[in-house]
């Protein structure tokens, strides 16, 4: 096993082509998207039946090495400044370490 960066971003699905952009930009080799179907932020629930497409919550995952990782947080951070969501970065332990 070997350690490597993970990258969690919830993010309004009208901002993902730009998260998109940012991870491929900063080398980093692949990412996995899922749509949100429901949570509480703001002092308020929601569902996404509740919202329009523009406000749609979609789930980016992202493994990495650090230096790729660090590279796409500059300027995701830059995007959430714009954005609502919310970021999560951790290190967790890979069983085919040259997949990332």
């Amino acid at each position: 096993m070997e350690q490597k960066k993970r990258l969690e971003l919830i993010i309004e699905r009208m901002a993902l082509a730009r998260a998109r952009d940012i991870l491929e930009e900063a080398g980093l080799t692949g990412y996995t998207i899922l749509s949100a179907m429901a949570g509480y932020g703001g002092g308020r629930r929601w569902r996404r039946s509740d919202l329009s497409t523009a406000e749609e919550m979609t789930v980016v995952i992202s493994i990495g090495d650090e230096e790729k990782i660090e590279k796409a947080l500059a300027e995701l951070h830059k995007l959430l400044e714009a954005q609502i969501g919310v970021l999560s970065v951790t290190t967790v332990d890979v069983l085919r370490p040259d997949r990332f």
